[in-house]
This record gives C-alpha cells, sequence and structure tokens, in this order.
C-alpha cells in the first residue's frame, strides 16, 4: 500500500512539472501518448510545450508536451540492465506490445516482432534495419555476398550458429542477436554505424566512421526508427 501511494506520489509531481511548464528534467520508465503509444525511456526534460526524451535504446526524440497523457512506472527493468534477454523476455513483449500497438501490415511484422521481443531489442529498430538493408527482400544479396532480410554476413551467420541465412527466421535470428550484440557495446547511432561498417572501424573512429556509405546508412535508419516511434503523434497536434 505504502509503495503504492509513493508510486501515485511520484507521478503527481511528475504531471505537475508538466502544468507549470518549467525546464524539468526527472528519471521515468515509461512515457504515454494519446493515442495510445508509449516509448520506454531513461529520463526526459520538459522546456515550455517540448518535451525531449532520453530513450533506452539510445538518442534523444522530441514531442508536443499537449500530446504526452500520463508518465507511469514500468515494471520491466531497462534492457542494458538486465542479466539476461531471455529472463526478460516476456516482459519486453508485454511492454513492447503496450508501445507500438497491433501488428501492421509490413511484410514479416508477425515474425519481426516475435524475434525482436525473443532477444529484447525494439521490433521497430529491426524493421528499420530491415527496410535499409533489404527492404524487405528475403532473397537479396549484397556484391560482397550478406544476404536475407538483415544482410547478415555468413561468416556472422556461422559464429552464430545459424544457417541458410535465405530463410526469414534463421536470417532474423542473425541479424538480431548480432544487432542486441552491438547495443551492449555502443549507443544507438554507434550500433547502427557498426552493423553497417563492422565494430572495429567504429572503434577505430570513435564513432560513426567517414564512409559516405555508412554515414547515409546510419542517417537512413535512425530517421526511419526515430519517425515511427512518433508516427501519428505529432499529427494529432497539428
Amino acid at each position: 500500500m505504502l509503495q503504492a501511494r509513493t508510486k501515485r506520489l511520484a507521478l503527481c509531481l511528475l504531471m505537475s512539472a508538466f502544468a507549470l511548464g518549467s525546464v524539468t528534467r526527472v528519471t521515468a520508465e515509461q512515457l504515454y501518448f494519446a493515442n495510445g503509444r508509449s516509448v520506454a525511456i531513461k529520463d526526459y526534460r520538459v522546456d515550455g510545450d517540448i518535451i525531449t526524451v532520453t530513450l533506452r535504446t539510445g538518442g534523444e526524440a522530441s514531442f508536443e508536451k499537449s500530446l504526452v497523457t500520463a508518465i507511469k512506472p514500468d515494471e520491466m527493468p531497462p534492457i542494458e540492465e538486465a542479466r539476461s534477454s531471455a529472463a526478460i523476455a516476456p516482459r519486453v513483449q508485454q511492454s513492447a506490445r503496450a508501445a507500438h500497438g497491433p501488428l501492421d501490415a509490413r511484410p514479416f511484422a508477425d515474425l519481426i516482432e516475435t524475434v525482436a521481443l525473443k532477444h529484447g531489442v525494439d521490433p521497430e529498430l529491426v524493421h528499420a534495419v530491415v527496410e535499409a538493408e533489404s527492404n524487405y527482400q528475403p532473397r537479396a544479396k549484397s556484391r560482397v555476398g550478406a544476404r536475407g532480410l538483415m544482410q547478415v554476413m555468413p561468416e556472422t551467420a556461422k559464429d552464430l550458429g545459424i544457417k541458410n541465412l535465405y530463410d526469414p527466421q534463421n536470417n532474423l535470428e542473425a541479424g538480431v542477436r548480432y544487432l542486441k550484440f552491438l547495443l551492449t557495446r555502443f549507443d544507438l547511432k554507434r550500433a547502427i554505424a557498426a552493423y553497417n561498417a563492422g565494430p572495429a572501424k567504429v572503434r577505430k573512429y570513435g564513432g560513426v566512421p567517414p564512409f559516405e556509405e555508412t554515414q547515409n546508412y546510419v542517417k537512413k535508419v535512425s530517421g526511419t526508427y526515430y519517425r515511427k516511434l512518433s508516427d501519428g503523434v505529432r499529427s494529432l497536434g497539428q
């Protein structure tokens, strides 16, 4: 009972900061929008009519304050602090379904969601990578030999014990596991760069390598990802 009252008090204080419109930075876990979507966050700050959130997966996104309806504690610990993705998978799945709503009409949406949540990765991030890598073509093959939906190299798949990269489920298993590996070692922007250019290049240059292909890739993937997070939210305020 005391814990519940404490949570309610904390929520009231957070929403009071909204009402005052002051510049505020608070630690939170789940931000809810008027259209029913939500975003898992580390913290946020309010500056006038704009709220800027720091996402758990790295990076920031800004929204109009009037579109945020609630801030609620999330029973799920942050992904990067969990000891085992397998242990948190059911809670991740419950949270992410609330965040992303019903499955959409994009190809392999059900399979992407299942594999992504299994490994504790945001399905929207996987969609963004798949769109940039193969545009959802399971038989795609690059000039350097990368294959399938997430354009996984055979050597990477072999290290992960995955065969037949043209099979969508196998390809997603390999790609998502590799992406999760990168997210545990870099922030979101650098993890995306490492998916394209390799982690060694990211370490060498201390960030996104100065390659036009990689820089464009990072812009494309992160742009698609952040756009999907706020998709249908900004339009409510127009």
